[in-house]
């Protein structure tokens, strides 16, 4: 009876993910992704990646992840709980089979493509109703096209962009935009054009990945060998 209580309960918890996935990928995030910030979530480890900012600057993905907090808090402490006094002899096992019965239709029910259209477009509609523009995570902003990246570019000590005006530097039929130039402390945004860059400039760029590979690929690779290096 114990450990057919822990495993109805685990069964739970798994059910509880996978609806959890699923809302998450309706918003837009990868699916490697939303189940990996899912599980950190719910366990309280790991919940510091790069990744998880693709959380916080979403409003819809906050309060899903505030609901997963608080119930991996409670499961937690219900295992606890549950081990420690051995498992009383209430088990309530119909009132948890009755929960997993709930949780799968609901998990089936989520799954399904038109469900999965309905909730796309609920959440769609509650970040442009709701929220203004600057409160959107910036992917669903500026990446346009599926190519669409913002990178940062160092510029190394021998780097062939140094002295060169930033109204130089850039091809005019390139579909790549410099946002601003990090110049120690300093970010200018102003009047960029007749700028020279400096070493250790950092460019803020926007635009076609391939583009931009291709146009400061000396720049990428010297930044691809530092971080081997280290």
């Amino acid at each position: 009876m114990n450990a057919l209580f822990m495993l109805l309960y685990f069964i739970i918890i798994v059910l509880v993910i996978e609806i959890s996935v699923t809302l998450l990928k309706l918003t837009g995030l990868k699916s490697k992704v939303a189940r990996f910030q899912v599980i950190s979530m719910l366990t309280g480890t790991g919940f510091t990646t790069d990744e998880s900012k693709s959380i916080i600057d979403h409003p819809v993905r906050r309060k899903i992840s505030m609901f997963l907090i608080l119930f991996g808090a409670f499961s937690l402490a219900v295992i606890i709980s549950s081990i420690s006094t051995l498992l009383s002899d209430d088990l309530r096992l119909t009132e948890l089979s009755i929960i997993i019965g709930i949780l799968v239709v609901a998990t089936v029910f989520i799954k399904s493509p038109f469900m999965n259209n309905r909730l796309s477009a609920k959440m769609k509609s509650e970040m442009y109703n709701h929220y203004e523009l600057w409160q959107h995570p910036i992917e669903d902003v500026l990446f346009l096209e599926d190519d669409d990246v913002v990178m940062k570019i160092d510029i190394y000590e021998k780097s062939e962009l140094i002295d060169v005006k930033v109204g130089d530097m850039l091809p005019q039929e390139a579909d790549i935009n410099l946002l601003f130039v990090e110049s120690g402390e300093v970010k200018l945004r102003k009047e960029l054009c007749e700028y020279k860059i400096k070493l250790g400039d950092i460019l803020f760029l926007y635009g076609n990945k391939k583009e931009i590979e291709e146009t400061f690929s000396k720049e990428i690779d010297v930044m691809k060998e530092k971080s081997a290096g280290e």
